[in-house]
This record gives structure tokens, sequence and C-alpha cells, in this order.
């Protein structure tokens, strides 16, 4: 059942018994397996973790309602055909049916995009959960904040890291040093200019989230840059329609090789969740090698990615700046492409360190910083003993 894009209501019918699920204009009928899943009774979950203490996958496919009875506006007594009984709080329901608006909804942008929505001081970030819940909201809308104020002592990052998600080691390490050093195994530790990328799309699963913390920067160029491949892909499906879906549905091959590693995959250049909507892009043009495809297909593929390729590097779309000392920049590596102007290594040092998170930590943060804030909202709004105490002696 795909989520609704509301706050849904329920309409229950006692004969024959059903429980009707209305958003918008749209209602369907709740299936009873469904229901019955969904089980709020104290007997049938585990009471610190809500998971299931039976088999859900052992119920009878031919469950059937045999009693739907409305008692309030807010719960419902509904009987089975396996005999279970039991009053459900159709809050409970409309909050699962409605989870996907617990996060802010993706806002594509281009090089217009004001710098200050996604600019936070990490030193109230840390202090501040109101902060940190807004800097949380920032990266979920836009996919990528700058931290300044961050201390440049060495593995601060991982500190960073861990605040919002969790940190994925590779064969880089925990972190990882960004320098210009000839002998390095990534065009990232020349002082050559970087096009707009997506960092190992060579790997399964790729890193979801990247971090750079400049800890030095004493040079006039390696100007950051960043572009939102939603943006640019509502674009290209405009322009080429038949070159996006193959760029949607075709793998590609993405191959990393260093003295001592090897990482091959397969996978496409667009991604898109199960709905088949666009979340970001696997792009690397120094990794990857067209899939083998009919010679017109080939050439449709081709033009399509060199598009791709032309849009990202169009200023329309890049927001461009300058990444000095103690600032953090932290993005979805699939939405949000980065790249780096070159610069002169003798005009002094230039030092960045990096690490990759898993991708749903930022999730699972902001998640668990609204539930903190619900609870204390509704302490506040539970009477105390001392409130009650007053209330009875003035006869309310």
């Amino acid at each position: 059942m795909r989520k609704p894009t509301s706050r849904p209501e329920f309409v229950i019918h006692e004969q024959p018994p059903a429980v009707v699920v209305v958003d918008g204009q749209q209602s369907r009928e709740i299936s009873p397996l469904w229901l019955r899943e969904r089980t709020q009774a104290p007997d049938q979950l585990e009471p610190m973790t809500q998971q299931r203490l039976f088999d859900s996958h052992a119920i009878d496919a031919n469950l059937t309602l045999t009693q739907a009875t409305q008692v309030d506006e807010q719960h419902v007594a509904l009987a089975f055909s396996d005999g279970h009984r039991e009053t459900y709080d159709l809050r409970v329901l409309a909050e699962e049916l409605g989870e996907s608006e617990l996060f802010p909804a993706a806002e594509p942008w281009d090089a217009s995009l004001d710098q200050n929505k996604v600019r936070f001081d990490w030193t109230q970030v840390l202090d501040d959960p109101d902060v940190f819940r807004e800097s949380l909201d920032a990266y979920l809308r836009y996919g990528y904040l700058v931290l300044y104020k961050v201390p440049t002592d060495p593995e601060r990052i991982l500190q960073v890291g861990s605040h919002y998600g969790y940190v994925k080691e590779t064969n880089f390490g925990r972190y990882f040093e960004v320098y210009s050093r000839p002998s390095g195994n990534d065009l990232a530790y020349r002082s050559v200019a970087l096009g707009p990328h997506t960092d190992n799309p060579y790997r399964n699963p790729v890193p979801g989230i990247q971090l750079l913390h400049c800890l030095v920067n004493e040079t006039s160029g390696g100007l950051s840059t960043l572009v939102d491949s939603l943006k640019v892909l509502e674009r290209l499906r405009q322009e080429t329609p038949e070159g996006y879906e193959l760029l949607k549905h075709t793998p590609v091959r993405f191959r990393f090789v260093d003295a001592g590693t090897q990482l091959v995959t397969q996978r496409t250049m667009i991604q898109t969740d199960d709905d088949g909507r666009p979340t970001g892009v696997h792009y690397s043009p120094r990794l990857d090698g067209l899939p083998l495809l009919s010679d017109a297909e080939t050439r449709l593929f081709h033009r399509a990615r060199q598009r791709l390729g032309e849009l990202f590097a169009d200023p329309t779309y890049e927001v461009r700046f300058a990444l000095g000392a103690g600032e953090l920049m932290l993005f979805d590596n699939s939405r949000v492409l980065h790249g780096r102007t070159s610069y002169d290594s003798n005009e002094g040092q230039r030092h960045l360190q990096g690490c990759y998170l898993d991708t749903d930590g930022p999730r699972e943060r902001f998640a668990s910083l609204l539930k903190q804030h619900a609870s204390i909202e509704e302490g506040r709004s539970q009477p105390t003993s001392a409130t009650l105490l007053e209330c009875r002696r003035s006869g309310h």
C-alpha cells in the first residue's frame, strides 16, 4: 500500500464489516490482513520494542473481518475470523499511513539558492537540539549543509559524522586526507580541477553521505562546487525523455583499481525510489563505461549522458564557494554532485579531511528529535499532581 500524501481519515462500515481509509478524494478498503498484522494488543507485542510476539506470515490468507464497530472518533472494535478481537486506536494507524509526512520533502535547487538556508554554526548544532533539528531539516530538503566554527584538530570530522549518523569505513579508512600528493590513488589527491561527480559508484552499497572538513586553505583556487541532480534531471527529462529513460533503466559498469584494490559493480546512472521517482545519480566520467546496446541505443545513451554532463557543468545549476578553515560540508553523495576548481599548491597548503556516512543517519536523528519534542510537549500538557489538587480544591 502506497503511503498517502495527506493525513488519512477512516470510515467504519458495520455491515458488511469494513474499514475504509480516505485520503483527499481517494478512498480504499483496508484488507483485514493488513489490520490484523498491525495489532496493538499488549499480549501480541513485546512492550519495549513493539515487535510482534507471533509470526504474521502464518496468518490465514483467507482471514476476514467478522465485526467492525465504531467506539468513538478515535477507536474501532474489530473482530477477525481467526478469533482475535481488539479495539484499535485509529490515530496509530493514521500515524503509520502518514509516516512520509514526518520528513520534509526534497526541494530541488539551482545556483540561486540562498546559502543562509544551509549554513549552521557547529557549536550551536552541538549544544541546541532545536538548531540541530533545523540543520537536519535543511539537509533533508536540500541535500547538503555547510557547518562553520568546526575545530580544525585532526579527526574532528568523526565527531561531526557521528552526530549526524554512522561513519562508514572503506578501503580509504574511517576518514581520508585530501591534499596534493602525486602518489595518491585518486585524482582528488592532485591539484587539478575535478568536475561534478558522485563518489564511489563502483562500491555496493555506494556511500550515502560525504563529509569534507577544511583544516587549512591558503590557496586562492580550489573552490568547492555543488550541483543538485534533482533539478538537472527535471530538465533532462524534458529535453530527452527517451534518453532519460535509458539512463534510468540501463545498468553501466563502474570500476576502481589501485595497487591493492579492485572494485567493480553495475548500476544505473539515474537512481530512483520504489515508485520510480529520481533520488539522485551515479555519475563519474572517469570510472564508467558505455553499456553494450544496439548502435542506435548506444548513441542515444551517450547523447543523454553527454547532455547530463553539460547540465551538471552549467553555472545555472552550480553553487561555488571557498571552503575555509573550520568549515565542513556534508552532502548526499547521490543527490548532490561535488567538484573542485584547480589550485596552485605553490600558493600554500590546502588540507581537507573526508569521511562517509550511511544514508539513514540524518533521518533517524530527525525522527528521534521529533519524538523527543512530542514527549516534552505531551508532558507539558499533562496536569501535574499539584495542578490536579488545586483543581479539586477549586471544584473544577
